[in-house]
């Protein structure tokens, strides 16, 4: 039973990433999924998560209009399409997944509930 966050690598900036998180062991259907990003010397914050059934989402201020969350559920796997990156998204990139209804606001900026957490991309954003 794990999590698997793939995907991330060095870009200049302006370019674009797509991180996925892979459940194995046990299906996504019943769970809000969240991407959280830790950058050195900084604190884990919430990015953008996803309620369980997709129907709400959230961005944090900083990645509004530029990142997209999205799932499927088929494929057990929930994807984060990073565009215009920028040097201060640079970070070690985790999923969670938190078996809850709650909203997907509610999951990134209140909830605790991780029951999940993928291993972690790193995401170098330089030029």
């Amino acid at each position: 039973v794990q999590l698997q966050a793939s995907g991330g690598g060095l870009v200049q900036p302006g370019g674009s990433l797509r991180l996925s998180c892979a459940a194995s062991g046990f299906t996504l259907d019943d769970y809000a999924i969240g991407w959280f990003r830790q950058a050195p010397g900084k604190e884990r914050e919430g990015v953008s998560c996803i309620s369980k059934s997709g129907g709400t989402t959230y961005y944090a201020d900083s990645v509004k209009g530029r990142f997209t969350i999205s799932r499927d559920n088929a494929k057990n796997t929930v994807y984060l399409q990073m565009n215009s990156l920028e040097p201060e998204d640079t970070a070690v990139y985790y999923c969670a997944a938190g078996r809850t209804g709650s909203s997907a606001s509610y999951y990134c900026t209140i909830s605790n509930r991780r029951d999940y957490w993928g291993q972690g991309t790193q995401v170098t954003v330089s030029s």
